[in-house]
């Protein structure tokens, strides 16, 4: 190919040794052209060709130079890094321990309801009244049979005492031969039939007292009570409405009103059966509760429930708040850190001796 091209040039090179060339004739004056134009184009398809032999060795040294490109990013999420030993968080909710809803022994109609939500109430309170008008008739009628029925014990006495003296005069009388054997033997007859109606009669007025007492108890359970000190969280019954120990269907209600012992207060997690060993019964705990995030509590494990939830895989923790305080209130989310180096504080150790619960827990 470089032959030709070389060719091609020296034809078209002027010869400048003749002294007076001669004109070139108009076959000449195309033929020019025609040749310049043929040697452009093989020119051009010259390089082409050795353009598309030499480009793949152009790109695999651009391959070879060139760095292997970066792994994105995004591609996967990198692994998060684990918490340092002995270090483990939860999340539970804070519980109350006595927790009741409050609600009457027998059925009836509410007449009044004395609490309200937030109300904080003493133990024995009266919550609500029942309507209790024929309760207190039957107690007015029981008192009444209990009366009766020792006025009649207080009658059959004093004719036991009066047939005593006569059955005293008659043995006397009789001694002296005065009285008659039959006289003798009516008297002591006496005395046996009224000592006889005295038991009848002291039993009936036993029983009328009883009777009075239970009476007297049904009324008092119209009568609402708090079984123990705590705020009340919610107010169910309203005056008018039907209320009943059991659920009869329709518009009758079951409870009155619930009441929390906030002293009672603890939380409760759910600890990942994995890490339950890390677990400490008394061993230092943070809370921090989601409404108060800025807030660490101090507390400290209660026990560990010797149970597991097989669903879930976890352990239920109970933790004792050493901090008391009216912001923490129950059903409130909570997370909770055990520290690490965790050690059962001063006077836990007995008590987690004392509760079979801790045992079955392995401590590190």
């Amino acid at each position: 190919m470089t032959e030709d091209k070389t060719k091609l040039l020296r034809s078209l090179a002027i010869d400048r040794s003749s002294p007076n060339p001669a004109p070139p004739s108009s076959a000449n004056r195309w033929k020019l052209p025609i040749v310049v134009a043929a040697v452009i184009v093989v020119a051009a398809l010259a390089a082409v060709f050795a353009f598309r032999i030499g480009s793949p060795n152009r790109a695999e040294q651009v391959a070879v130079q060139s760095p292997p490109p970066a792994p994105r990013q995004d591609a996967q999420p990198q692994a998060v890094a684990p918490k340092e030993p002995g270090t483990l968080a939860a999340s539970g909710y804070v519980v109350a321990r006595r927790r009741a809803t409050i609600a009457a022994e027998i059925t009836g109609k509410v007449v009044e309801v004395l609490v309200e939500e937030g109300m904080t109430v003493a133990a024995g309170q009266v919550t609500a009244r029942l309507d209790s008008v024929l309760a207190e008739k039957d107690l007015a009628l029981a008192q009444s049979r209990a009366e009766a029925a020792q006025a009649a014990v207080a009658a059959v006495s004093a004719d036991l005492d009066d047939a005593h003296r006569i059955l005293s005069r008659i043995r006397s009388l009789s001694q002296n031969k005065f009285a008659t054997e039959a006289d003798l033997t009516k008297s002591e007859a006496r005395v046996a039939v009224l000592t006889a109606q005295m038991r009848q009669a002291q039993s009936q007025w036993e029983t009328a007292k009883l009777d009075a007492q239970r009476t007297a108890s049904v009324l008092d359970k119209h009568q609402i009570r708090a079984p123990f000190a705590g705020v009340v969280v919610d107010r169910s019954a309203q005056p008018g409405e039907m209320i009943s120990p059991m659920s009869v269907g329709g518009f009758t209600r079951t409870g009155i009103c619930t009441v929390v012992d906030m002293d009672s207060i603890e939380i409760e997690v759910d600890v990942n059966e994995a890490f339950i060993g890390r677990v400490v019964a008394g061993g230092p705990v943070t809370a921090v509760l989601d409404a108060y995030p800025d807030w660490q509590i101090p507390a400290s494990v209660i026990a560990i429930v010797p149970t597991a939830n097989r669903e879930k895989a976890t352990v239920k923790v109970r933790i004792r708040l050493l901090q008391k305080d009216p912001r923490i209130l129950p059903d409130m989310a909570v997370k909770v850190t055990f520290l690490r180096d965790a050690k059962p504080q001063d006077g836990q150790k007995d008590s987690a001796k004392a509760d079979p619960s801790r045992s079955a827990v392995r401590t590190d």
